[in-house]
């Protein structure tokens, strides 16, 4: 039971320090991943022996803590004002003083520059493969949404019934299944995307194909680790992969300008 919970977390936690560390290079700082990844499990794993039971993190954001003043600093000062803090019992009197719609302003802020950096720093071909891996984190977070809804009325998706919901509009099963590993199937769609506009079809049908095999096992578009999780959506992304594996074959060996490009010139 610990392992179902354990390997997606972990996952999870490895594919968004990576993308962490990558938006910190776009925003100017470059770190060595390699390096920031190993310091961040050994951290986690210090602090698991010891019986923390909250990992290390890279934090997202550093593009909007860098705007608003953050320095190298920044993460020891925010480390040791929690540590003092949580020594002297002053977290629970700062929640009950301070409101929580006073505080997130601040992360709206930060995710804000986030997205905004996502479409500045692509190339501009690159944007609806953007906007669709935005898809299955709202889809997540949709179902996140009726899940707190239906369990504050003491009741659930499966009592209340899909069908139910369904009718209502409200297509639980289908924000469920697209949902699932939203992280991992948000970097599958937009790979396959990306290359399907970059016309290299090859790349394209190879990220269907992962996607296709992480789907069997529950990776992506399940609740959880197993075989067979959702076998037609697996089987889906494969037709994908091997359409895609046959335009690569038909297409011209070099990727084609874009339409306006060509006009421009």
């Amino acid at each position: 039971v610990i392992l179902v919970t354990a390997i997606p977390f972990g996952i999870y936690d490895l594919v968004e320090a990576m993308d962490n560390v990558e938006s910190a290079e776009a925003g100017g700082d470059r770190f060595p991943t390699t390096r920031v990844l190993t310091a961040d499990g050994v951290v986690s794993l210090i602090g698991c022996l010891l019986g923390n039971p909250f990992i290390n993190a890279v934090y997202i954001g550093h593009p909007g803590w860098k705007a608003i003043g953050g320095r190298i600093g920044y993460s020891a000062a925010t480390g040791a004002m929690v540590l003092i803090l949580s020594w002297f019992g002053i977290v629970a009197v700062l929640m009950a003083l301070i409101p929580v719609v006073a505080i997130s302003p601040i992360l709206l802020y930060i995710g804000m520059l986030i997205g905004a950096q996502a479409f500045q720093e692509t190339p501009k071909a690159h944007a609806p493969a953007i906007m669709l891996a935005l898809v299955p984190q709202v889809a997540a977070w949709g179902k996140l949404m009726i899940d707190n809804a239906l369990g504050a009325a003491g009741t659930n998706a499966a009592a209340v019934g899909l069908d139910k919901l369904a009718g209502t509009g409200v297509l639980y099963h289908g924000l469920q299944v697209l949902g699932g590993g939203a992280i991992l199937g948000s970097l599958i769609l937009a790979g396959i995307t990306a290359c399907i506009i970059d016309r290299t079809f090859g790349k394209a049908a190879g990220f269907a194909a992962v996607g296709g095999v992480l789907t069997f096992f529950g990776f992506m578009h399940g609740e959880a680790i197993g075989i067979g999780q959702s076998p037609t959506v697996a089987l889906a992304y494969l037709i994908v992969a091997a359409v895609l594996y046959g335009c690569a074959r038909q297409s011209l060996s070099k990727p084609v300008a874009a339409p306006m490009a060509l006009a421009a010139d």
